[in-house]
C-alpha cells in the first residue's frame, strides 16, 4: 500500500504557520509528514526559512499520530553529526517514536553560511558516511571518542536516548549515493521517480527497506493562478540536483531559471483542481516502487484550502487509484 505524505516546506511559511499546517494535515488524513531543513529559501519569492528543528519540536507536541521526518538534514557542515544525533534522539522522545532522521549530502545554498568552501560531491559523500557512523555510535549509548578524516568527537554521550533510535534515511540521486544508502540507511529518499535509483539501492543492501519519494503540486481552483504561483516559487525544481546542490544563493537560482516559462512549469507540476492530474503525477512514483510519497503544496498561504481539498477529494482519489 502506498502512503501519501504532507511536506512542511520551511522555505514558504513561518514557524507557527508550519505547525498549524501539519496539525491540519494530520486531521485531513495524511499518512506521514516530512520537513525541509534550510537556511535559505530557493527563491526570494518563497520568503521564509525558519529553523526546522524548532518547528519539529513544536509539531511533535501539537500532533499525536502523524509521523515526522527531516527531508533532509545535512549532518556535515552547518551541523556537526554529534549535534544531529542529539537533536534526533530528542525528537524521537518528544514525538514518542514518530520521528525519522532523513539525511543528505547537502546543498551549497544552505551550508555555505558557516564558511570553509563547498566540497566536491565525492568528498561530501565521504563526509556523509563518516557522519552516519558517528550518529549511529551515539545512538548506541556510552561515550564516543573518534578521530576521523572529517570529524572529531571528544567524549560525547547522549544522556536522553529513546528505547528505539530513529530510523535513518539517506537521500539518493545516483549510483554513489545509492551505494551509501544501501549499506548504511534504514530507508531511502529521492525526489525523482526513477526505478533505477531504487534498483541500485537494492543492489547495495536496500532490499525490503522503505523508499520515500517527493513531488511538488500546486492546487488552486483557478488553474492560471496555480501556474503563476508555481512559476514564481518553484521553477528551480527542474534544474536537477547536480545543479541545485551547487548554487550558493537565491539570486543564483533566480539567474539560473530566468528562461523557465510558466508553460514549462505547468508541464512538470500538476496545477489546478483536477484530482486526476495529481493522481497521474504521483503514479510514476508508485510504479517505480516508492512505498511512501510526500506531496509539496506550493505556496504557504494556499495550505489551508489545499488541506481541506485533500481531505475531501485528493486523498480519496489517490487511495482509490494507488491503494
Amino acid at each position: 500500500m502506498v502512503q501519501i505524505g504532507y511536506t512542511m516546506m520551511t522555505e514558504q511559511a513561518g514557524p507557527r504557520e508550519l505547525v498549524d499546517h501539519v496539525v491540519r494535515a494530520e486531521e485531513a488524513g495524511f499518512d506521514f509528514s516530512v520537513t525541509s531543513d534550510h537556511y535559505f529559501p530557493w527563491l526570494r519569492t518563497q520568503g521564509h526559512s525558519p529553523y526546522a528543528w524548532s518547528v519539529l519540536g513544536a509539531a511533535a507536541q501539537a500532533t499525536s499520530r502523524i509521523p515526522l521526518m527531516t527531508y533532509v538534514t545535512c549532518p556535515t557542515r552547518r551541523y556537526h553529526p554529534a549535534v544531529v544525533a542529539q537533536k534526533a534522539a530528542t525528537m524521537q522522545l518528544l514525538s514518542q517514536g514518530r520521528f525519522r532522521l532523513g539525511l543528505g549530502s547537502g546543498e551549497n545554498l544552505n551550508e555555505h553560511v558557516v564558511g570553509g568552501g563547498w566540497p566536491s560531491a565525492d568528498v561530501r559523500h565521504e563526509m556523509l558516511e563518516e557522519a552516519v557512523d558517528v550518529i549511529r555510535a551515539l545512538f548506541e549509548g556510552g561515550h564516543v571518542n573518534r578521530r576521523g578524516k572529517h570529524f572529531d568527537v571528544e567524549s560525547a554521550r547522549l544522556w536522553d536516548l529513546p528505547d528505539q533510535p530513529p530510523p535513518i534515511g539517506i537521500a539518493v540521486s545516483g549510483e554513489q549515493s545509492c551505494s551509501l544508502a544501501g549499506r548504511l540507511a534504514d530507508l531511502v529518499i529521492a525526489t525523482e521517480p526513477k526505478a533505477g535509483l531504487l534498483e541500485a539501492f537494492d543492489r547495495h543492501g536496500g532490499q525490503g527497506k522503505p523508499r520515500v519519494g517527493q513531488l511538488p503540486v500546486c492546487y488552486d481552483r483557478d488553474r492560471d493562478a496555480a501556474i503563476k504561483r508555481a512559476h514564481a516559487q518553484f521553477r528551480w525544481f527542474g534544474n536537477g540536483w547536480k545543479v541545485n546542490s551547487e548554487l550558493p544563493h537565491p539570486d543564483a537560482f533566480e539567474a539560473a531559471t530566468q528562461f523557465v516559462t510558466p508553460d514549462d512549469v505547468a508541464d512538470s507540476i500538476p496545477c489546478g483542481d483536477d484530482p486526476e492530474a495529481f493522481v497521474e503525477a504521483v503514479r510514476p512514483y508508485a510504479e517505480a516502487g516508492f512505498t511512501e510519497i510526500a506531496l509539496v503544496q506550493i505556496g504557504g498561504e494556499s495550505q489551508p484550502e489545499y488541506l481541506d481539498w485533500s481531505a475531501k477529494t485528493l486523498l480519496p482519489a489517490l487511495h482509490d487509484a494507488l491503494g
